[in-house]
């Protein structure tokens, strides 16, 4: 089933986020919308953090408005209060690498910086020689080549880059197909660029394929857009390379672009490989993929990514990042030439880390009854909430998770109404403190435990 997103007009009603995903269409809540449930539990030591309910507002402004309320804003709240009152919460909330950026990088950052000629603006397309790595990396990993005067170009990371080449690309009355449940860039930025959404069922049993060419077929004017992730980030799907070739194909007959995200190329187990969307022969006459040195070198907060393929879409973004920034800090660029030319020893460390820390998991929720899906990419588990508390929906079971369990998760809502029904563990707490949350879940679960297992897809 797919769903069309419009943002309401001012004054019209807002959806809830709690919204039935078995309708057909739903409205993007304003940001001043109250529909947040609130906790259902009687205990306030967590659940009664109130989260303050801003003032009316005296101005409007169009591109807020037609943003929904932030509900991860709303676990991160409570998370804060219960430790600010000295509780230990252990926090599987956010993607955020919890370990250090491997030393030859920082050395270089720090030698780059040293230099005085490193200080001024940079480029916002990004310095050439940190465009020829990338177009090195590419044809190393993938044995694919691009020019990297015209078919690369640097970002402040991915995040920074996908908004903006929305930013550049749509207008209002456009259309763009994204997967839901999804990453929240990949949905609000187009929002905030004035193009419409529809968003594409990827739920277990649903033919994804079926549902994208109907929601082609069905969308007037035809969508101008599809936006994918994978491994994804909420629900660490992986799909193989024929998933691409199927996109391509339909991109070409329909002249839709595409952009794909690439954020978790490194972060794969069990020998399984990620592609990429450039493989695919002609991919880059419709295609772009955006990949982060944020996850592969725990260089989150370094803000570093790049952008490849398709000449026009590189074209575009270079044009208004031209207008928006001077591109990252050249140290920062330097040293992430060190990374992608450097030994890569470092990024197979950081992968077998987060490997250990999901076969804890997993192991551990099995053996309570939880029978999630085992994930063989990302550092994401997508977890079917247990049936016994499913009646309260995500948030709701997350504030539960929190209150009871003292663990901090994310709650599947705000990845797309087709998340309600599951919550997303981040596996960036040590092995230690991820066995501290599972006897945190059990002794809240106590007889509540499921007694038969049930898949989590």
């Amino acid at each position: 089933m797919t769903k069309t997103l419009t943002p309401p007009g001012r004054g019209a009603a807002t959806a809830s986020a709690n919204s039935t995903p078995s309708s057909t269409s739903s409205s993007i809540p304003s940001s001043t919308s109250s529909s947040i449930p609130s906790s259902t539990s009687s205990d306030t030591s967590v659940a009664h953090a109130a989260v303050a309910t801003p003032s009316l507002p005296k101005y409007s402004f169009s591109r807020i408005n037609r943003l929904p309320p932030y509900v991860f804003n709303i676990t991160a709240e409570l998370k804060m209060a219960a430790r600010r009152r000295g509780v230990d919460i252990i926090d599987m909330s956010m993607g955020n690498p919890d370990g250090a950026t491997p030393p030859h990088i920082v050395a270089k950052l720090v030698e780059a910086a040293q230099r005085p000629d490193t200080h001024g603006y940079s480029a916002s397309k990004g310095i050439p020689r940190l465009r020829r790595a990338i177009t090195h990396w590419y044809k190393s990993r993938y044995d694919v080549s691009f020019d990297p005067e015209s078919e690369a170009i640097v970002t402040i990371g991915s995040k920074e880059g996908l908004a903006h080449l929305m930013l550049a690309t749509l207008d209002k009355g456009d259309t763009v197909l994204v997967p839901n449940p999804s990453y929240p860039i990949h949905i609000y930025g187009a929002v905030i660029a004035g193009a419409d959404i529809r968003s594409i069922r990827m739920s277990p049993g649903v033919d994804f394929f079926d549902e994208l060419e109907r929601a082609i077929r069905e969308s007037y004017p035809k969508p101008k857009m599809m936006i994918f992730g994978f491994p994804s980030n909420p629900t660490a799907q992986c799909v193989e390379l024929d998933f691409f070739e199927r996109v391509v194909k339909l991109a070409k007959e329909h002249n839709i672009l595409v952009v794909h995200d690439l954020a978790y190329a490194d972060i794969v187990f069990d020998g399984w490989k990620a592609p990429s969307i450039m493989q695919v022969e002609g991919a880059r006459d419709v295609a772009v993929e955006f990949f982060t040195l944020s996850k592969s070198y725990n260089m989150a907060g370094w803000r570093i990514g790049f952008m490849v393929g398709n000449k026009e879409l590189v074209a575009a973004l270079a044009r208004i990042k031209s207008y928006h920034d001077y591109g990252s800090f050249t140290p920062v660029q330097v040293a992430a030439i060190a990374a992608l030319e450097g030994d890569q020893t470092c990024v197979k460390e950081i992968c077998d880390k987060y490997q250990r820390r999901r076969d804890v998991m997993v192991k551990g929720l099995h053996e309570m009854g939880w029978m999630v899906a085992i994930p063989k990419a990302s550092m994401y588990i997508w977890a079917r909430i247990p049936e016994p508390y499913r009646h309260l929906g995500s948030l709701e079971f997350a504030k539960l998770v929190l209150e009871k369990a003292k663990l901090c998760i994310s709650p599947g809502i705000g990845f797309g109404d087709y998340g309600d029904e599951y919550v997303r563990f981040a596996l960036i707490e040590n092995e230690a403190r991820s066995r501290q949350a599972l006897r945190g879940l059990k002794a809240m679960f106590k007889d509540e435990l499921l007694h038969a297992p049930q898949p989590s897809a």
